[in-house]
């Protein structure tokens, strides 16, 4: 075993003791020392014959694995070569879902280095919070998203190679590659290597690191997938997280190369183009947001998804009204889980045959899960409290102590969302930690009460805050995009909240409603509620 040869990552891991405790039960989850996750994901395809199989399909394009393994490995040179990689140099890649993306994640944990890679919307200032963190060496950069990255400004970047995710043109990085060995000799590093560093949602101030080691890269791949999808080489995946975003890369490129499928990549996801590629290209597994689910609901009829058999919700709360809308529409189960950056990827979800409609579900194949109270203690049955979870993956927060030892704690990972168990052992979501609305001495989770409004008729979206009031402490604030926007009015206000309060708890209701025509998203989807206090 080689180690790396730049020591960042591996210098400001957490020590063992403010580490979770893992667990490793199950032969599944026995790797070998000396490993690297892209011979498992990709080489091995080659090796075994499967070359020829499809890996990526986008609407202008197909690649195969073996074409994905080549590319991959004339990069992997050209870092090394041309760009002057040391291992264990930290590198970003900045594109959309496309499959160059893909082959520069694989030709940079090829080539010993660590991934970093990011959301397409990012500006120059996050970016620039990004680099310095991580101390980033080298970037790679769709070219159509070059402006903000060649505004950053520090002392950490010293290489910006461009490519042309598009596939028109030919940049920087399609020039050097041009004249590079298909054949590359993967980097020799092993299990507990960092591979991959994510940050967490919002890069404002100082953002937390997560890392990822290579085997756990491999580890999730036998976790969420073997418990709720059951991949075949047939599969088709596709989705709308990007794959800056843990959710998105596991969901479009770690699950199905693992199962040597295929994923069908799309730049610019809305629920037309998705529908439209589930139809054209008989998509069999899509990945997606709660508020996505909702959108293409409305327009599922209207194109043929017949070849779909598993659908994912993550990134946020899956509202039942969602599932049961989606259910009544196409007869498919939506399969709901909860993940987070810090443990990588899903860890409590269902499958087809345990699923209880509304519920988050139960820890899969891999990881245990209990509710604990603010002191740690577990409590019992339907009493809501704090979700800890514990297993093969686990929080490693780089360079931030502090916040390490506030999401692990005695062993387990503390997720921030507020949970309760019922007795049949499954786990219902109630709140954000922080999603707690607290109205004149009531708890109120802000959850229960878009839950409610998603049921009214006239509502398409909402998003549910507290504002700060004198009297009470806080009220609760509701934020809502209707079907018929010009219906918006203080009359229509009015019916809303006086209909609220004969369907739920009138303590509940929204004292506070606000039209909006749409409301602040973040790339994942995700509902951007801060934005909206």
């Amino acid at each position: 075993m080689k180690p790396y040869q730049d020591q960042f990552t591996h210098i400001h891991l957490p020590e063992k003791q403010f580490q979770p405790d893992y667990i490793y039960n199950h032969t599944d989850f026995e790797f070998e020392t000396s490993l690297n996750c892209v011979e498992r994901l990709l080489d091995n395809h080659i090796k075994e014959g499967r070359g020829n199989s499809v890996a990526i399909r986008t609407f202008d394009e197909t690649w195969t694995y073996q074409d994905l393994y080549q590319k991959s490995n004339q990069i992997a040179h050209v870092l090394v070569d041309d760009l002057g990689l040391v291992s264990g140099n930290r590198v970003l890649i900045r594109s959309a879902n496309n499959p160059m993306f893909v082959a520069c994640w694989f030709a940079i944990l090829k080539a010993g280095g660590i991934v970093v890679a990011t959301m397409p919307l990012l500006r120059e200032k996050e970016l620039e919070t990004i680099v310095d963190c991580a101390e980033i060496s080298h970037a790679f950069c769709d070219i159509r998203l070059e402006e903000a990255l060649s505004l950053v400004k520090s002392p950490y970047l010293k290489s910006v190679c461009t490519f042309d995710g598009s596939n028109e043109t030919k940049s920087e990085l399609e020039v050097l590659m041009a004249s590079k060995p298909t054949e590359f000799s993967n980097f020799p590093t092993f299990a507990e290597a960092v591979s991959i560093i994510g940050f967490t949602s919002g890069t404002t101030g100082l953002p937390k690191m997560t890392a990822h080691y290579h085997k756990d890269i491999l580890l999730i791949c036998e976790a969420f997938p073997k418990y709720a999808l059951q991949p075949k080489a047939d599969d088709i995946f596709t989705g709308s997280p990007p794959l800056g975003f843990t959710f998105g890369l596991g969901g479009l490129v770690l699950f199905p190369f693992y199962y040597g499928a295929s994923t069908f990549l799309i730049e610019k996801p809305s629920p037309d183009i998705l529908l439209q590629a589930i139809q054209d290209f008989k998509i069999t597994i899509c990945f997606t947001a709660p508020t996505a689910w909702r959108m293409i609901t409305q327009k599922v009829t209207d194109f043929d998804i017949s070849s779909l058999r598993k659908c994912v919700s993550a990134g946020e709360n899956l509202p039942l009204k969602v599932w049961e809308d989606w259910h009544k529409a196409t007869g498919l189960k939506i399969i709901d889980g909860i993940g987070s950056t810090e443990l990588l990827h899903i860890f409590i979800s269902s499958n087809e045959e345990n699923m209880k409609p509304g519920a988050t579900g139960l820890p899969i194949h891999g990881y245990e899960a209990k509710i604990v109270d603010d002191d740690g203690n577990e409590v019992g049955s339907n009493e809501i409290g704090k979700l800890a979870v514990r297993g093969i993956t686990g929080c490693k927060y780089l360079n931030r102590i502090e916040k390490q030892v506030e999401y692990v704690q005695n062993n387990w990972n503390l997720t921030g969302d507020i949970f309760k168990k019922d007795d049949d052992g499954y786990f219902w979501f109630i709140a954000r930690g922080d999603d707690m609305i607290i109205s004149s001495g009531y708890n109120i989770a802000a959850i229960e009460v878009e839950s409610v409004l998603l049921t009214h008729d006239e509502i398409l979206e909402c998003a549910v805050v507290g504002i700060p009031d004198e009297n009470r402490g806080m009220l609760v604030c509701a934020n809502i995009v209707l079907k018929n926007p010009a219906s918006a009015n203080e009359d229509l206000a009015k019916s809303i909240q006086d209909w609220f309060k004969q369907v739920a708890a009138p303590y509940k209701y929204p004292r506070i409603i606000k039209f909006h025509d749409v409301l602040p998203k973040t790339e994942t989807g995700k509902i951007q509620r801060f934005k909206l206090k």
